[in-house]
């Protein structure tokens, strides 16, 4: 039963800060993520971009089922 709270809580933390990432690039051209990672093509970039989609389907999925 833990394990599933900090699943959803870890995912929630992902969503939200990809939801900023998305309006500070919408706004201003800037993508933190990029920033962070010195570039978006960075294994590290492409792993924080996957773990966040990853976040996204996992909350469907649960809000679904």
């Amino acid at each position: 039963i833990g394990g599933v709270g900090v699943l959803k809580a870890i995912a929630s933390i992902l969503i939200l800060f990809g939801a900023i990432n998305w309006g500070l690039y919408g706004l201003f051209n800037f993508d933190i993520v990029c920033y962070i990672c010195k570039s978006k093509d960075s294994i590290y970039a492409r792993l924080v971009y996957t773990l966040i989609g990853l976040s996204g389907l996992y909350t469907i999925i649960y809000i679904i089922f």
